[in-house]
């Protein structure tokens, strides 16, 4: 079993590369930006299970020890655009979402998939769609997070804050 140090370091290595600022973590974890400084720091002394979880599910990271090797088989651009799709006639495919990620222009026939996957889906398959669109296109995950938090506003959806 991991300590909550090396859980702390797993988090914030991950997060980096995920280009998600601690405030961002902490918002779409719904921990405190404290809270997530002080597992990250080391300087925690007790975190509930279910409290790490909330943030690792987040990241992707696995139960200890934390890998990325399930990751790597998951779809998320595929999984985010199923999703997205799932009341709609017309399917969103993973690659128009990919560019729709990466670009921040979505195309208008698509509009209503994108507010339903900013509002309705699980974060964990936004922030597995934003690393890959990401990785796809050989951009930062941070490029493409600014995207996320300029489609969440120009589209008002009602969750908006939390891609802010």
């Amino acid at each position: 079993m991991s300590s909550l140090l090396d859980i702390g370091r797993a988090v914030r290595t991950r997060r980096t590369e995920l280009g998600l600022s601690q405030n961002q973590l902490a918002h779409l974890s719904g921990l405190s930006r404290q809270t997530l400084v002080g597992l990250e720091n080391g300087s925690l002394s007790d975190l509930g299970v279910n409290r790490v979880a909330q943030v690792t599910s987040v990241l992707g990271l696995e139960a200890a020890p934390f890998t990325m090797q399930g990751r790597g088989k998951k779809r998320g651009l595929w999984m985010a655009a199923k999703t997205s799709s799932v009341s709609y006639t017309h399917e969103l495919a993973p690659k128009i979402l990919g560019e729709t990620l990466v670009s921040g222009e979505v195309p208008p026939s698509f509009v209503p998939h994108l507010v339903h996957l900013l509002d309705e889906a699980p974060v964990p398959i936004v922030v597995m769609a934003v690393e890959e669109a990401a990785a796809h296109a050989h951009v930062s995950p941070k490029t493409v997070w600014r995207n996320v938090a300029k489609l969440a506003k120009s589209l008002s959806v009602h969750r908006q804050a939390l891609w802010a």
